[in-house]
């Protein structure tokens, strides 16, 4: 890895060139007919653990992943649940409704990372858990209309994940660099590769024409004040990742520490309620610690 990065090959690169490799990623594939199915089905007025359990039973990805959630420490189950019909019952549709979005993303994820040395499993237990809590900061404000939010946080770090797949060489020395660095990760990306993950990811969103409130959090959860009209989904990612970080729950790639002042002090809180009460802030912050300590179980059983 020392010749890699003294090697006159690795140059940081121009906004062009960059560019140029970029649209050469390739896209994340749509969900499969299955998940459609799925998601069709969890959201019909009249649901059936049966029908749900059927159509799961095609997917030996999702089963095992349902499966070894269910059983997970996470739910302490007294034996162990070996039907898929079971395990729905045990769930809910909430947790299968996520399911079907975590599976199909994740593997599009691992199809791209390559062989790039990196802890990848802890960095997917980072992106589900921003998912989940990004998803639980909104939800302490307002009933979610829809599952941007869960969306948003899952995909909020695809910008490293590009620069694993298109840019293989800069990601090692990136991730070298960050591993002992006290410079924060974008500021290395920028001076390696010419481009951080952030701004990195929302191009590679915005080529592949997913909606807008999508490619804001991706560049923008570490500053959602710029995030323009969707300042409140980027402001809920910025927190979710924040104290994810630093509960060291997963790892993002960025080594450098998040104090609990950091958490404390981010810009997100000012955003997201400054128009609520003291009370309601102090309540959504107990409610996201509860959320913080059960997570390590859910993600174990996820991931």
């Amino acid at each position: 890895m020392v010749e890699l990065m003294t090697s006159p090959r690795l140059k940081r690169l121009s906004a062009g060139e960059i560019d140029a490799r970029l649209k050469q990623c390739p896209p994340l594939p749509s969900l499969s007919s299955i998940n459609q199915a799925l998601q069709d089905l969890v959201l019909a007025e009249q649901r059936f653990s049966a029908q749900i359990a059927e159509i799961i039973s095609r997917d030996p990805s999702l089963t095992a992943r349902l499966l070894r959630l269910v059983n997970s420490v996470y739910y302490g189950l007294s034996a162990p649940v070996n039907s898929i019909e079971e395990a729905v019952f045990y769930l809910g549709i909430r947790q299968i409704r996520q399911l079907t979005m975590v599976t199909p993303v994740i593997e599009d994820f691992q199809r791209l990372t390559g062989g790039c040395r990196f802890p990848w499993r802890e960095f997917w237990q980072h992106c589900i858990g921003t998912a989940i809590l990004t998803r639980e900061v909104i939800s302490a404000m307002e009933v979610p209309a829809d599952d941007s939010a869960y969306l948003a946080g899952l995909v909020h770090d695809v910008g490293k994940i590009v620069i694993a797949w298109a840019f293989p060489e800069h990601f090692s020395v990136i991730h070298h660099e960050a591993v002992n660095a006290t410079e924060n990760l974008r500021a290395i990306e920028e001076r390696v590769l010419g481009l951080n993950h952030a701004d990195l990811g929302a191009a590679y969103l915005r080529h592949q024409r997913l909606p807008a409130p999508l490619v804001a959090v991706a560049q923008f959860h570490h500053r959602p004040q710029d995030a323009g009209p969707h300042q409140v989904i980027a402001a809920a990612t910025q927190i979710a990742d924040l104290l994810l970080r630093q509960a060291r729950i997963g790892q993002s790639g960025d080594f450098t520490e998040v104090t609990r002042e950091d958490c404390q002090e981010a810009p997100g809180w000012d955003i997201l309620f400054a128009d609520h009460s003291d009370d309601e802030h102090a309540i959504a912050r107990a409610s996201l610690n509860r959320t913080l300590e059960r997570l390590p179980g859910i993600l174990e059983g996820l991931v």
